[in-house]
């Protein structure tokens, strides 16, 4: 499947009074991660939601290993695992600069049709691209 990495350096708002990344704020990193993976794979985003088919989140799970910290340089690590019907499966790692994987998250999306309001059929042309991918 598609694997991608992504990097994203961790700003002083992002962390608590511990100092430790914010643990809301990962969802954020791994959209960023995911919008960027469909992007190297030649998905727009954007595109896709101006032809009428949304992706919101099914599921989100994080499995939290170590603390990330202020101006750590962070490389998340993207693999989309599987289409399957109406959902897409991305898979993340997320490590910190000297390497050690910090957290590991699953995000289930949902091909959507904001107009039916009902689960729909990926784009062919998305779907095209993840058999190449395969």
């Amino acid at each position: 499947m598609v694997q991608t990495e992504f990097q994203i350096r961790v700003r002083y708002g992002e962390t608590d009074r511990m100092g430790y990344v914010y643990y809301g704020n990962y969802a954020q990193y791994f959209e960023v991660a995911r919008v960027e993976a469909l992007r190297e794979m030649g998905v727009s985003y954007r595109e896709m939601e101006e032809q009428g088919v949304h992706l919101p989140v099914y599921t989100y799970s994080v499995k939290f290993l170590k603390p990330a910290f202020y101006d750590d340089l962070l490389t998340i690590r993207t693999q989309i695992r599987k289409l399957e019907g109406t959902r897409i499966y991305f898979e993340f790692e997320t490590y910190n600069g000297n390497g050690d994987k910090i957290n590991t998250a699953e995000v289930v999306l949902v091909f959507f049709d904001p107009k039916s309001g009902r689960p729909c059929s990926p784009p062919e042309k998305f779907a095209q691209l993840i058999l190449k991918y395969s």
